[in-house]
């Protein structure tokens, strides 16, 4: 059994490697959407465009200015001297935010009144407007202490906060988007690899007639998708360890843990995208449709329902049931755990017990549409 495993491994491997077009495709793949996803899809805006409409012209609305530009998340667009100007700017999409600071501004200041600051925002991106929202909020809460620390300093008096808030973040102290995608990406690229290229593997041997061939040999079922799996699998592997390299190398992604327990989880992952990709090739009479389907199949949902964009946890509870159609939603999990947390085995066990019954549930179908197509023939 394990030499008739090794040749049809053996065999494909050849095979693979004479298509050299298809193999830069497998190899390029994960490189060229690890820099895509790493830099285009990034929740953290820097140089956030801001006009300044400064109706008081003093020192303070000198300072809140200075104080909004000196961050790197705001960089100045233009100044405006009227209101007519701002619906234009907005428009033309010149600025991303106007700032308008009232002609009272330094008055109602020092004289302890409420000073209505006003921001207007481009809201077409809901969430681009929200977060640069709170960025506005954070450095005009900045600036108002400041400014009562410096009050009460003249004074003679102390600031007296009752409750300091000192917010740790582990895991990601910077806060940065990439840590969180990246190792989500290896999810993704990994979930495309395994599944097109064993579905269009099987499949080729339909189109090609040889499938009759081996079904009238002694290699058995198992024996056939084992071998016609492995260099796929191994492939992806190598792919996975390109992932993190050049996670590290342009992104500082560090795994924190146990490297042999990401190879494990890597490799079961791996089995439960080849295994979709069987069951697929057994569902497929042609490369087009099988190319069709495992795209269809893998990508989107490990996109759209798999945690790496969207939490799973703010989607409706029928949602939430169909995510488990991806085994991508549980691998993100444990590449979060081990990449990110450095967790051990013990806090994604049941995440690894789903992918196990995931390869259980569509090699135990493919068994079954194989069957009904060799009877029905």
């Amino acid at each position: 059994m394990t030499a008739r495993t090794r040749a049809i491994a053996k065999k494909e491997a050849k095979q693979l490697f004479r298509d050299k077009r298809f193999l830069g495709v497998l190899i390029f793949f994960p490189v060229f959407y690890l820099g895509l996803f790493g830099y285009a899809v990034n929740f953290d805006i820097h140089n956030i465009r801001i006009a300044i409409l400064d109706k008081d012209h003093s020192s303070e609305s000198r300072e809140l200015i200075n104080s909004m530009l000196s961050t790197s998340y705001f960089t100045l667009a233009e100044y405006i001297s009227s209101d007519s100007e701002i619906k234009e700017i907005l428009d033309q999409k010149d600025a991303q935010t106007v700032m308008v600071i009232p002609d009272d501004f330094s008055e109602k200041l020092h004289s302890k009144q409420n000073v209505k600051l006003q921001f207007l925002l481009d809201g077409v991106d809901g969430n681009a407007a929200t977060i640069i929202n709170n960025y506005v909020q954070g450095v005009s809460l900045s600036y108002s202490m400041e400014f009562q620390a410096e009050m009460l300093a003249r004074l003679g008096k102390n600031v007296y906060s009752p409750i300091q808030l000192e917010p740790i973040f582990w895991f990601n102290p910077a806060l940065e988007s990439s840590r969180f995608f990246v190792p989500g990406l290896i999810a993704i690229i990994l979930i495309v690899t395994g599944v097109v290229s064993v579905a269009l593997s099987l499949v080729k041997e339909k189109e090609r007639g040889t499938i009759e061939q081996i079904n009238v040999s002694s290699i058995n079922i198992i024996e056939l998708l084992v071998g016609k799996s492995l260099p796929y699998i191994i492939l992806c592997l190598i792919d996975a360890v390109f992932i993190l390299v050049l996670g590290y190398l342009l992104f500082g992604v560090v795994v924190e843990g146990s490297l042999l327990l990401l190879f494990i989880t890597t490799l079961i992952f791996i089995a439960a995208s080849t295994s979709m990709g069987i069951f697929i090739s057994a569902i497929s009479d042609s490369q087009q449709v099988a190319f069709s389907i495992a795209l269809f199949a893998s990508l989107l949902p490990s996109v759209i329902l798999s945690g790496f964009v969207f939490p799973i946890e703010s989607m409706p509870f029928i949602i939430q049931i169909i995510t488990n159609v991806t085994p991508s939603k549980f691998f993100i999990v444990i590449l979060h755990g081990i990449i990110l947390k450095g967790a051990g085995f013990f806090a994604m066990w049941d995440q690894i017990v789903s992918l196990i019954i995931y390869i259980i549930l569509f090699l135990g179908l493919a068994s079954i549409v194989s069957k009904k197509k060799e009877k029905a023939a």
